[in-house]
């Protein structure tokens, strides 16, 4: 299977649902969840204040909206900076340190998503009551 731009933005986008879902679930619950299918391993979803519920529902999806996102930006960026580097790379070689320090730069827009989506997390603890 060849791995193309597209082909990685679903693979992002995916992972960014599967972990809004998990959070929406895990925060969100009315009733006991069972984690991974095991029997007896459900869990009693967390007391939250008053109305705190749609904030913490808001907060899971957000995060997964920004490693989503975030993901999908980066792949982008990476599928044709990459290209575009390995042919300036394969013309001129002193070429080598820019080529790479562009496609780190990118690199860093999917970290900083994944250092977003973190801190939503974080501030879900200030909800719970």
């Amino acid at each position: 299977m060849k791995i193309n731009t597209w082909t990685t933005n679903i693979l992002m986008l995916g992972l960014g649902a599967v972990v809004c879902a998990i959070l929406a679930a895990a925060f969100y619950a009315p009733t006991p969840v069972k984690a991974l299918g095991v029997p007896g391993s459900g869990f009693v979803p967390l007391q939250t204040t008053e109305g705190a519920g749609l904030a913490i529902l808001g907060l899971a999806i957000g995060a997964g909206l920004a490693i989503g996102l975030a993901g999908i930006g980066a792949s982008l960026g990476m599928g044709t900076a990459s290209a575009a580097a390995l042919g300036a790379i394969t013309e001129k070689p002193e070429t080598f340190g820019k080529s790479i320090l562009y496609v780190v730069l990118i690199e860093a827009v999917a970290i900083y998503g994944f250092v977003i989506a973190f801190l939503l997390i974080g501030s879900i603890s200030s909800l719970i009551g």
